[in-house]
């Protein structure tokens, strides 16, 4: 399994117990969809090792109990630490305008008068505020990633039609003036 064939499902953090159990925290805003997992792929020197389940129980809202199949002190230890990965193909599709945030990496967007607002690089989940980073003519733009601004997500011709604030990309094009 290649990594650029998998999504990133959360990492190994701990041990729980002495049986041999580890605790994966899931990087989801859905932990439900992974209820009943039967295997996952653990990054191990850069490759993708799979680990096999035997059993799992949710230890917090985002956090899954395991035990692994064939289970040893060893095969543990080689786990804790390590993020997890399932295959891309396991996502259920979306529509309309949901979207996971892989999938749009390379996606345009554009406002309501189909005016070019950038390529999106990459998304930001990592503060409270969600935002593409896009690139426009050479520059770094940052959209925020407001529901109610996406108006349309065009899978085939690779786009998202957003409401943006009048000014939103003149913030990152236009030289500022300076106060005299």
């Amino acid at each position: 399994m290649r990594k650029e064939d998998c999504y990133l499902l959360g990492k190994i953090t701990r041990r729980h117990g002495l049986a041999g159990n580890v605790i994966l925290k899931l990087d989801t805003d859905q932990p439900e969809l992974y209820n009943k997992l039967e295997s996952i792929f653990v990054e191990i020197n850069g490759l993708l090792v799979p680990f096999f389940i035997a059993k799992s129980s949710w230890s917090k809202l985002d956090a899954l109990n395991i035990a692994f199949k064939n289970s040893s002190e060893m095969l543990v230890d080689q786990s804790l630490g390590k993020d997890v990965y399932l295959p891309l193909a396991s996502l259920p599709k979306l529509s309309g305008k949901q979207f996971y945030y892989h999938e749009i990496i390379g996606y345009e967007i554009l406002d309501e008068n189909d005016n070019n607002c950038g390529v999106i690089r990459s998304v930001n989940d990592q503060t409270a505020q969600v935002y593409f980073i896009t690139n426009l003519d050479g520059k770094e733009v940052v959209i925020p990633m407001i529901k109610d601004w996406i108006l349309e997500v065009d899978r085939e011709e690779r786009t998202i039609k957003m409401q943006l604030p009048e000014g939103l990309i003149d913030v990152f094009l236009v030289p500022s003036k300076k106060d005299e």
